[in-house]
């Protein structure tokens, strides 16, 4: 699907037209609507730095982004504008979107550290050749996930670190690694 495709179904599950499981629960609507009004921030709020912006320029050939998601994922509100917003910046990259629960199932291809964690982004070039992934969110805040695993915090503390983590970073670490990863493509194709 495309980034309005995927935008809509948030749309759809929180009036109700989209009731599969697990969007038929309502822990899971709560997470939609606190995701929804994340992904519109951010969409609003993301700069690409020019650093970062120089590099995804030199994307000459058509390359396809799939991007793994789901809309209960608060990690894929706060990272799939700022994917979409790469994307949008360059005309050789196509965003395709897909949901981590649903056919074909591409994340048990892609799993981080034996799991189907999400955003997964994979991209490829004009032949499907795999250049790199990334994903699930930053190494920062992901090394940061990992020692919160390990601490005594409560669930929601864990979850509440995490969003503080984003809403100071703005999304320039993800910019910025990814950046380095088109960077090293970018290289080895020279």
């Amino acid at each position: 699907m495309n980034w309005t495709t995927y935008t809509s179904k948030f749309k759809e599950i929180l009036d109700g037209s989209f009731t599969e499981s697990p969007y038929d629960k309502a822990d899971y609507i709560e997470f939609v609507k606190l995701n929804n009004s994340r992904l519109n921030r951010w969409n609003k709020k993301l700069e690409i730095p020019e650093d970062a912006l120089d590099v995804i320029n030199k994307i000459e050939a058509p390359q396809t982004w799939i991007l793994i998601v789901e809309h209960w994922c608060g990690d894929a509100a706060n990272m799939a504008p700022v994917i979409n917003k790469i994307a949008e910046s360059n005309k050789n990259i196509t965003l395709d979107i897909q949901l981590r629960d649903s056919e074909p199932f591409l994340i048990d291809q892609y799993l981080t550290n034996g799991g189907k964690s999400v955003p997964k982004l994979i991209v490829r070039d004009e032949n499907d050749k795999d250049l790199f992934t990334w994903g699930p969110r930053p190494s920062q805040c992901q090394a940061m996930v990992m020692r919160n695993k390990e601490s005594e915090m409560t669930a929601h503390d864990k979850k509440h670190a995490i969003q503080l983590w984003y809403n100071v970073d703005k999304g320039q670490s993800a910019f910025k690694e990814i950046a380095a990863e088109i960077e090293k493509t970018i290289l080895v194709e020279v």
